[in-house]
């Protein structure tokens, strides 16, 4: 594994519409009733991505070829309308992303009674080009007051425990969960053809 070196929650906004990104991207928002309180409304994008931008740890799950999933914590970013993360060639992740691109990764708090928990769906593919990796990198040193450094070279990040792989997921759909006030928001991001036979929730 790639390692370093050396209140309540009250969401504010519509209960449905679309926000900008800022970064290209649009944002759909809806709040699933089923599983909000009565007088929950949808949080703002601009809250759920701070979260994202923010956040320490996420955790990833894949699945294996026989259909079990695998979950582990690691660090990830937020840049560019997508998260970012980086797995040896040889862990399990790796291993399971060669047959099914499918990822979830999640963020959050274990507190019951506020925070934001945040779920993000999508597939990953493995980035290669100088440019976007070394910008990959300049964010990767922003987290952990610095710790994590990558050197780029030959398509991937470069440590004194060796190489790591560098993949991108580009959400297909993001939920948020927000405690104190309880509500189940839904943003999606482009095309989600599973939804193309009607509206589904926070939950689905």
């Amino acid at each position: 594994m790639i390692s370093p070196v050396a209140g309540g929650h009250k969401p504010q906004g519509p209960g449905k519409g679309e926000e900008s990104v800022g970064e290209a991207v649009t944002a759909s928002a809806e709040l699933d009733r089923r599983f909000s309180d009565p007088d929950a409304v949808a949080t703002p994008w601009q809250e759920t991505h701070r979260a994202l931008d923010e956040a320490q740890l996420f955790w990833i799950s894949t699945v294996r070829a026989d259909g079990r999933p695998h979950v582990t914590p690691l660090v990830a970013v937020w840049l560019d309308g997508a998260i970012h993360f980086t797995t040896g060639a040889t862990e399990q992740k790796a291993v399971n992303l060669g047959g099914n691109a499918h990822v979830i990764l999640t963020t959050g708090c274990n507190h019951w009674d506020f925070g934001l928990d945040v779920v993000v769906e999508g597939d990953a593919v493995r980035q290669t080009d100088q440019e976007t990796l070394e910008r990959l990198a300049a964010a990767w040193a922003t987290k952990w007051h610095g710790q994590w450094q990558f050197e780029v070279r030959d398509g991937c990040f470069h440590q004194a425990q060796g190489a790591a792989l560098v993949f991108s997921v580009r959400p297909t759909k993001i939920l948020a969960f927000a405690k104190g006030s309880f509500g189940a928001t839904r943003y999606r991001f482009g095309a989600d053809p599973r939804t193309s036979g009607g509206p589904a929730g926070a939950g689905d």
